[in-house]
């Protein structure tokens, strides 16, 4: 352990390898993540464009580094521009830009050269999936971090935008046609499915937004408001189920019947369990949703070409 003090915090900090410090720098947790939203996108068009799997493995693994660079690097100018506000947080005190295991001049060359290599990457595979990844890096960056997450309390809107990009990205490093239903149906999965997500988060970190003089929904305009807003998402992800549809039945009614789960979840536990206690649920099924989702995604579009 070192202990690592500055005008903000001292804190105990455990001693990492090189290799867990950059993974922390650049948000390791949140490039899985997305990674598996880009893949459902790549799949997808792979099996509506009737692409062999293999057919295409160069430019997929082209896909999947060029993201992992670009999402990386989004988050590494995001803990550079945040390291003040992280300090204050209990959950980010101890990331690597608040400790100053990585100072700003390495944290700058790590975010430069990430984006760069991977947006090369990533034209390789495509230039419209070059393009999608750099506009989810600049939405990321400039609207979201720099701009509306500490002026108002639309910053979750905001950011699900470039938490959006992922499906697409995918989408296009093997498909050009963007009109096609699929496309349009991923897109708007992730992007409405974040915002009940982060509101789930903000109202259980709502104490450490407040010290942070973060505006989420939850700190300034409250729970109740929160709540409501969240069940209009909810209701909205039930009605893109249909955009589904074309693609796969089985998907179209497994979103259904997850949103449905979901907003009956937030009604009944708004009511009866205390607001931590149902922010926590709301959490915890958020996560279960957009896991089966992608996943069913994935696994319907690489097994239904073996029928």
């Amino acid at each position: 352990m070192q202990r690592v003090q500055n005008s903000r915090l001292s804190v105990e900090v455990p001693t990492k390898s090189l290799i867990h410090v950059l993974f922390d720098t650049i948000k390791i947790g949140i490039i899985k993540s997305n990674l598996i939203a880009m893949f459902a996108g790549l799949c997808m068009a792979l099996y509506i464009e009737g692409i062999p799997f293999f057919d295409r493995i160069g430019t997929i693994l082209l896909a999947m580094i060029g993201s992992f660079l670009v999402i990386g690097s989004a988050g590494a100018f995001n803990n550079l521009y945040d390291r003040d506000i992280d300090a204050i947080m209990e959950r980010t005190k101890k990331r690597p830009t608040v400790t100053g295991q990585v100072g700003t001049r390495d944290g700058l060359l790590i975010g430069i050269w990430a984006a760069l290599l991977g947006l090369i990457a990533l034209y390789l595979a495509s230039p419209l999936a070059a393009l999608f990844g750099f506009l989810g890096l600049l939405l990321y960056v400039v609207p979201y971090t720099m701009w509306t997450k500490r002026r108002t309390i639309y910053n979750t809107e905001v950011g699900s935008l470039s938490g959006a990009m992922p499906p697409l990205i995918g989408w296009a490093a093997i498909s050009s046609d963007l009109t096609h239903l699929g496309a349009l149906a991923i897109f708007l999965l992730m992007l409405i499915w974040q915002m009940p997500h982060f509101y789930a988060i903000a109202i259980r970190r709502m104490e450490e937004y407040r010290a942070a003089s973060i505006p989420m929904l939850p700190v300034v305009k409250g729970i109740r408001r929160t709540y409501a807003q969240m069940n209009f998402y909810l209701i909205a992800l039930l009605l893109s189920s249909a955009l589904f549809w074309p693609f796969s039945p089985v998907i179209a009614v497994s979103n259904a019947a997850l949103s449905v789960w979901w907003l009956a979840l937030s009604v009944s536990g708004y009511r009866r369990k205390p607001e931590k206690n149902w922010a926590n649920a709301m959490f915890i099924f958020s996560l279960f949703h957009i896991t089966i989702l992608m996943l069913g995604i994935i696994g319907y579009s690489l097994a239904m070409p073996l029928f």
